[in-house]
């Protein structure tokens, strides 16, 4: 397991909630994923920014006015890189084997 299997662009929680929210929808609109996520517009709309450019997000703004809104889900490529996210984290969260016994830790000592 190497730390170089994590995702960047996912690394950070506010980026990896946002990406948790959308896997689990077709789509989802700005509003939703500021309340969920407890973020301001500005720090959201730069988290969002990062996983657009990243390919990991789409968006759509329908309406006009009053009645506008922004919608963003998840793209195959950013579905299968949360994937492999998530199954690194996993990996680097399973304990690893106790060390081998060396012939020095097996051996008695002998106190005179």
């Amino acid at each position: 397991m190497s730390l170089d299997d994590l995702d960047p662009n996912l690394t950070a929680p506010k980026r990896l909630a946002a990406m948790g929210l959308l896997s689990a929808a077709k789509k989802v609109e700005f509003g939703y994923l500021r309340e969920q996520l407890q973020l301001t517009d500005s720090d959201l709309s730069k988290q969002l920014k990062v996983l657009l450019d990243a390919g990991y997000v789409t968006s759509k703004r329908t309406g006009k006015g009053k009645t506008r809104a922004s919608w963003f889900a998840i793209t195959a490529v950013g579905r299968k890189a949360l994937k492999n996210h998530a199954a690194a984290l996993q990996r680097l969260l399973q304990p690893l084997p106790p060390p081998a016994p060396t012939p020095t830790d097996s051996a008695e000592v002998v106190v005179p």
